[in-house]
C-alpha cells in the first residue's frame, strides 16, 4: 500500500511575457512517500523553486495536479491555501523572514499563537524547539544581534512550530559559509527525523544533496533521479 504524502501528475508550469513563452517545467511527476527526505539539486534556473513554490502553493500550474495530503493544492482557494501551509507545511528559505522587531522566540512562537494554539502552550513548545537547534541562550535576541546561521536555526525552528507534515526548505543553506552551511543542513534533517516530518529541499550544494533518501535533478523540465554520492 502506497504512503504517499505528495503526488504531483503531469505537471507544466510555462510564463508568457510579450515577448517569449518560457516553459519551465514539462510533464513532471513526483510521487513523495511519507517520511522521506528528498533532495531537488541543480543550477539556478532549472526549475527547481518553482516547483518547491508550487507544492507549497505559492506558484501556480500552468497544468496538471498536485495532491499534498488531503489538500488538491492546484484547485484551493486563498482561504484553503492559508490553511494548508498552516496546518500542513513547514518552510524554510534561503533568507530567513524574521520579523525584526521581534525576538527568536517571538519568531517561532507566533505562527502556532496565531493558528489559535494558547500563547503558554506555543511560548513553551518554541522554547523547546529552540533549544534543540542549539540556541537556547539567544531566545529573547532579535534577529539584527544573531549570526546569520542563529537566524537560519530559528528559521528551522519555526517551520516545526507547528507539527507540520512536510517541510519544504528552498536553498536554506544558500546565503551561508561553507562551515554554516553543513550545520544547518545537518540541523534541518535531525530535525525532521525526529519530529517525523518529510522533507522536499532544494539546493544547488551537492554535500547537502547527499543526505537526502532520494535525489533528483531537473532537466529539461522533467525530474531525473540523481546520485549526489555518500549521505557521510
Amino acid at each position: 500500500m502506497s504512503n504517499s504524502i505528495i503526488q504531483i501528475k503531469g505537471l507544466e508550469k510555462t510564463y508568457i511575457t510579450d515577448s517569449e513563452r518560457l516553459t519551465i517545467l514539462k510533464d513532471l511527476d513526483l510521487d513523495i512517500q511519507e517520511g522521506t527526505k528528498v533532495v531537488i539539486a541543480g543550477e539556478s534556473g532549472s526549475g527547481k523553486s518553482t516547483l518547491l513554490n508550487i507544492i507549497g502553493g505559492i506558484d501556480t500550474v500552468t497544468k496538471g495536479s498536485v495532491q499534498a495530503g488531503k489538500w488538491l493544492v492546484n484547485e484551493l482557494s486563498e482561504d484553503d491555501i492559508s490553511e494548508y501551509r498552516s496546518k500542513f507545511l513547514g518552510l524554510v528559505f534561503q533568507f530567513h523572514y524574521l520579523l525584526k522587531d521581534f525576538t527568536a522566540l517571538e519568531n517561532v512562537y507566533m505562527p502556532a499563537f496565531m493558528a489559535g494554539v494558547p500563547k503558554k502552550e506555543a511560548e513553551e513548545r518554541a522554547i523547546q524547539l529552540l533549544n534543540e537547534v542549539g540556541i537556547g541562550d539567544r531566545i529573547k535576541h532579535l534577529p539584527s544581534q544573531l549570526s546569520g546561521g542563529e537566524r537560519q536555526r530559528v528559521a528551522v525552528a519555526r517551520s516545526l512550530i507547528n507539527n507540520p507534515k512536510v517541510i519544504l526548505a528552498d536553498e536554506p543553506t544558500g546565503n551561508l559559509d561553507p562551515a554554516n552551511a553543513v550545520l544547518i543542513g545537518d540541523i534541518l534533517f535531525n530535525m525532521v527525523d525526529k519530529y517525523k516530518a518529510t522533507l522536499v529541499l532544494v539546493t544547488h550544494d551537492y554535500k547537502i544533496a547527499a543526505k537526502g533518501d532520494v535525489c533528483y535533478k531537473i532537466v529539461n523540465g522533467k525530474l531525473e533521479k540523481a546520485d549526489f554520492g555518500s549521505k557521510k
